[in-house]
Order: structure tokens, then sequence, then C-alpha cells
């Protein structure tokens, strides 16, 4: 693919490979462009992801006077393709 200039502010788009697509991003972060093949690319990696994910519950521990607050987990991903634009 030919190098692709952003239509809002006219810089040349990064292009970079995304599992097995390949996505051109604006350096400025005012979107994306993709291929439609592309695309059904992400959609199979991002229902593959959610098929995959499974539920991460437990069940909610009896409050005591003596509790602490649990260790802070890093932001938890909704969704595949959300790890890759963060």
């Amino acid at each position: 693919m030919e190098s692709m200039t952003c239509p809002r502010c006219g810089d040349d788009m990064d292009e970079r490979t995304v599992g097995e697509a390949t996505v051109s991003q604006c350096p400025e972060g005012h979107g994306v462009f993709l291929a439609r093949a592309d695309l059904g690319l992400l959609i199979e990696a991002e229902n593959d992801w959610h098929r995959n994910a499974g539920q991460h519950t437990a069940p909610m521990p009896r409050i005591t006077a003596d509790m602490t607050a649990p260790p802070s987990v890093g932001k938890q991903s909704r969704a595949w393709v959300e790890t890759l634009f963060s």
C-alpha cells in the first residue's frame, strides 16, 4: 500500500502491522485507515479474544473489620482491539 496522508491534518500516516492486518494511523491521533480485508482480520481476532477470555470473576469476600484494600490491578482491556491503540 502506498503512503497515505491524514485527511484531517495532512501528515503522512504511519503504517504498522497489527496481527496479520496492516493499519495506517495518523501520528497526531486523528484516526486509522484499514482495508476491508484487514478490518475482517481484526474482527476475527477480536471474536477469538472474546471466545478465549472467559469469565474472570470471583465470589465477593465477606467484609470484616480487619480487611485491607486489594492490590491495584492495571487497567484491563474490554476488547482485544482496545489493546492495540491504548
